[in-house]
Formats: C-alpha cells, structure tokens, sequence
C-alpha cells in the first residue's frame, strides 16, 4: 500500500513538473518586438495593451521620438538595421526609406477594407499601410490673445501679419512631422517660389521653432504663447483638458499625412511584426485610433472627435505623398539654412 502511494506521489509530483515547465517554456517563448514610432507618448501603453491582450506571446518594446528624429535614427542604422518594425510613422518617411530598399512588402489580413488611398499602390505586396491621419491646425490662446489685442486668424497668410510678430511658434521641419507636411502642404497649395516667400514673412513673427509637432500647442495651452503652429489631435486633446484654444482649420486647406507601418527587411522577429501588422488594420485597432483622430484607414468607422475644427475633411488637401517623399531632403535642408537660427537647441 504504501509503495502503491509513493509512486502515486511520484507520478503527481513529476506531473506538475511537467506542466510548470511547459508554463515556464511558454513564458520563455514571449517574443520582444522592438517597435521604432513617432505616435504621441501618451497613447503608447493603450496600444501595447490592447495588441498583447490579443497576442499574449509578443512584448513590445517602444522606441519613441518625434518623425524627423526617428527617420533620420533609422537612415543613421541603414547598414544595420535595430528596429523590427516601424509604427505609426509619416507615410513620406516610410516611402523615402523604402526607396533606400528599408522594407520587406507584406498585405496583412484584411488589407482590403482599407480605403486605397490609405496603403502602398506602387508596389505589391504594400511597403507601407497607413492607420490614421493626423492634421494641421492652429491652437489660438483666447486669453493670451486678448492680452496683447490680436485678433482670431483664420488662413495661413493672416499669420504674416505684423500683430503677430513674436506671438508665433511652429515645428521645425528637420525634428518633425508635422513641420513637414506643414511646409510641403505650403508648397503644393502656393507653388513652391510663393511658398518660400510665404515662409519668410512667417518667420519675420515666429518667436521660435519647436523640436516636436505637438509643442506648439502644448506650450499654447499653458499660455506661454497666443499661437501655436500644431495638429489636431493635441489641440482637441488640450482643449478637451480645459486651456482656453481654439483650434483653427486655415481656409486655404491644411495639411496632412498618415501614421503608418512598415516592416522591417532584415528582421530576425518577422512573425511576431506581421501579427502587430495583422492587428493594427482590424476594426478593433480603428476604432482605437478613432478616440483621438478623426480620419482613420478604414472607412465607416471614425466619428467625430470632440472639438476638432469643423469641415476639417473638405480642408485637406489632395496631398501627393510621392513628391513629398521624393524632395523630402532638398526642401529640408533649404529650409535649415534659411529659418534654423530660431529652432530651439537640440536634445541631448
């Protein structure tokens, strides 16, 4: 009798041996997916939440910064290659890096419910596929603007005004993204010579130009400044919080680009990018990008955002991503050596 115990002891015992060490085997299995993004900071853990609570066997891990510094960390890594994936990045980024031969195609599963102008066309499978646009927009302190009598601006040549001079901010282009689609948004409305004309009466009133898209309105929020050069998504989000904004849509149009993804040619954790792929086109991922944004890559879910301008859909432009992406670098180094002077010092 007691021997029939101890190996009926023995059998339990090596039993759930056995499954601690499939359990430890699992958590062993966790793949860490190394995920390169321009997305705000403070969507960040939503995000990683949501798509591990679906794929309980991926980590991600972030590496964020604004657009301009992450595209220039991925062309500094060129020849070798960190990131696994690139999320939530400007599609004009994503196509000038995949020029340079960056990315390996792949049409995640339901790619086809996807409006066309939300994905690679030019090449099959896509390189890139967008989730949301975020766009252009001015943040304009009530308060503050009252304080030194500046009226409401409502285009963007109302900003070359004298009464604003010294009362503006905007993003540097180098640094971000949404510097760059403001100026490559200026050069397709105006034509590039009216463009840059344009940029020189608006630099006579910037008081300085930010390393980050969502600076401007940040720093209008807190009334540092009367008006911030920014995008909609942060200025809805603070105006929301309770900072006396209003957030302006210009009337000649605004600009605009896609956060998109893109994986990575060489990546060692390739099943792992395609899930976060897979996942970030699915009803569930749209309808989380449309709480802050109001155009999302799938058509039929977004609703309106509170306190985005109105009509801001009939305001966007019909933005040529290619070109953008084509004279990226030419139009960014012109404008470094015409307007740098006033960009605040670089991080460390």
């Amino acid at each position: 009798m007691l021997n029939k115990l101890i190996k009926r002891l023995t059998v339990m015992v090596a039993g759930g041996l056995m499954v601690l060490g499939l359990s430890a085997g699992s958590a062993l299995a966790k793949t860490d997916l190394l995920v390169y993004t321009a997305i705000e900071a403070d969507e960040l853990a939503g995000f990683k939440k949501a798509f591990e609570s679906d794929y309980p066997d991926v980590n991600i891990k972030w590496v964020r910064d604004s657009t301009g510094i992450v595209t220039s960390k991925l062309m500094a890594e060129k020849n070798n290659p960190k990131a696994d994936i690139v999320w939530g990045l400007a599609a004009t980024s994503l196509m000038m890096l995949g020029n340079e031969g960056y990315f390996q195609g792949y049409a995640p599963k339901g790619i086809k419910k996807l409006g066309k102008l939300y994905y690679d066309q030019a090449n099959n499978p896509p390189q890139w596929v967008g989730q949301r646009a975020w766009i252009a927009s001015i943040c304009f302190n009530t308060v503050e603007a009252k304080k030194y009598k500046l009226p409401q601006p409502s285009s963007w040549q109302d900003l070359t005004k004298p009464v604003y001079k010294g009362h503006v901010i905007m993003p540097n282009p180098n640094s971000s993204g949404t510097g760059f689609l403001d100026v490559s948004s200026w050069m397709q409305l105006m034509g590039e010579k009216k463009a840059w004309k344009f940029m020189d009466a608006l630099h006579e009133n910037i008081a300085r130009y930010t390393h980050s898209g969502s600076a401007p309105c940040k720093i209008a929020a807190k009334g540092e400044i009367p008006i911030g050069i920014s995008f909609a998504y942060r200025g809805a989000k603070s105006k929301n919080a309770g900072a006396p904004l209003e957030i302006i849509a210009p009337s000649e149009g605004i600009g605009w680009d896609l956060e998109s993804f893109a994986i990575v040619k060489n990546t060692k954790n390739l099943a792992a990018a395609r899930k976060l792929a897979d996942w970030s086109v699915t009803k569930k991922a749209m309808i989380i990008y449309n709480k802050s944004y109001a155009v999302v890559a799938m058509p039929g879910i977004a609703k309106p955002v509170k306190n985005f301008p109105p009509g801001i859909l009939k305001k966007m432009i019909k933005n040529d991503f290619a070109w953008a992406a084509k004279n990226r670098v030419r139009i960014l180094n012109k404008w470094r050596d015409k307007y740098d002077a006033k960009s605040d010092p670089k991080k460390k």
